[in-house]
């Protein structure tokens, strides 16, 4: 009994280690800087006017659909999000796609699980969560069309300031390109001495910007982003992280191999099926995946791994009961099951389309 749990908490702290060595510097830091400054110069309440049931639908689903990039949360966190902007007035479809794409998008996951899981599979998630937010918003605003009936009129009414420029145009973008190239450069296979010269030269850079184009209330708030991010997300990751490679020693990734092990279309609804049950916080599916059910070692197929990705953050049993409470029964289901079919689909396209 001993070694079993001196073997487990060793396996634990092996695979929390391999991952803060990997992946915190090169990878976490930079995107908790970038979800941080999306958090502080996007302003997320203007992206409410666009989710109108007469607003243009290209418009709407197309905002709907990518608005997740400026959060970082999990399928429980946006709920009352979703629930706000529904009492705002926001159509049906528009406000279903917000609640899929937010967890699937969010910026630091789709940053993480590109370096931990490879390129292929985070491009593939970013692609698939969009695609999918907008088919399941239609078909939801198609099912429910009645209760946008009259919402338009009240949305009408909703006055969302305009923000004032009070600095070159070009200062925000450049900020954002530089913030990135950080990221790409430190991810990149580069020699250390040359990334370190290049990371150091655009933090000058930033600093810079921040120091003669930005105010300190503005670089303070950045700072206040950047921690709340941490201090919410982080010790969660370490925490799941280390008890994953616990549940590993148990539970090896063979284990689940009969079952996710290939791109089947079986194998694929399993996956959905298991990421519509569990809870996950965000980013900490990506060692779910590569550890725990083994996508790093072979253990799991592309196709199931791309399945679990975009059902586990955008739904879980916990979120389904909220969603109960806040939409009914019939939608609730309806919502759940679009989303485990599709994300079965596109895991099977994915999985066998040789990318």
């Amino acid at each position: 009994m001993i070694e079993l749990v001196i073997g487990s908490l060793a396996t634990g702290w092996t695979t929390l280690c391999n991952y803060l060595a990997e992946h915190v510097i090169t990878c976490l830091i930079p995107a908790f800087f970038i979800a941080g400054a999306i958090a502080t110069f996007v302003r997320k309440d203007g992206v409410l006017k666009y989710f109108s049931p007469d607003a243009k639908k290209t418009v709407s689903y197309g905002v709907a659909s990518v608005s997740g990039t400026i959060l970082a949360v999990c399928s429980c966190t946006i709920l009352p999000m979703f629930a706000g902007i529904l009492k705002k007035g926001s159509g049906i479809g528009p406000a279903i796609t917000f609640l899929y794409a937010g967890p699937a998008i969010n910026i630091l996951a789709v940053i993480y699980t590109a370096k931990v899981l490879g390129p292929d599979i985070g491009i593939a998630r970013a692609a698939s969560a969009i695609i999918l937010s907008i088919i399941i918003g239609l078909v939801m605003a198609l099912l429910f069309r009645d209760d946008d009936h009259g919402k338009g009129e009240r949305k009408k009414d909703v006055h969302i300031p305009g923000e004032k420029m009070e600095r070159p145009r070009w200062t925000i973008p450049v900020f954002f390109i530089f913030l990135v190239s950080i990221l790409l450069v430190a991810t990149s296979n580069l020699d250390m001495l040359i990334r370190l010269f290049i990371v150091y030269t655009l933090s000058m850079a930033i600093s810079f910007l921040l120091i003669f184009y930005f105010s300190r209330d503005e670089v303070t708030e950045w700072g206040c982003e950047i921690w709340d991010l941490t201090k919410k997300i982080f010790p969660i990751l370490l925490a799941g992280t280390f008890t994953l490679g616990m549940i590993s020693y148990f539970l090896p990734p063979a284990f689940f191999t009969p079952f996710i092990g290939d791109n089947s279309l079986f194998s694929n609804f399993i996956a959905s099926l298991l990421g519509a049950i569990l809870y996950m916080p965000t980013l900490l599916e990506v060692p779910v995946i590569g550890t725990t059910f083994g996508y790093l070692s072979g253990n799991m197929a592309k196709g199931p791994a791309l399945a679990l990705l975009l059902t586990g953050p955008a739904i879980s049993l916990p979120s389904l009961l909220v969603l109960l409470r806040i939409m009914n029964m019939k939608k609730t289901g309806v919502y759940a099951a679009l989303v485990i079919v599709l994300s079965t689909l596109a895991g099977y396209v994915f999985g066998n389309s040789g990318l």
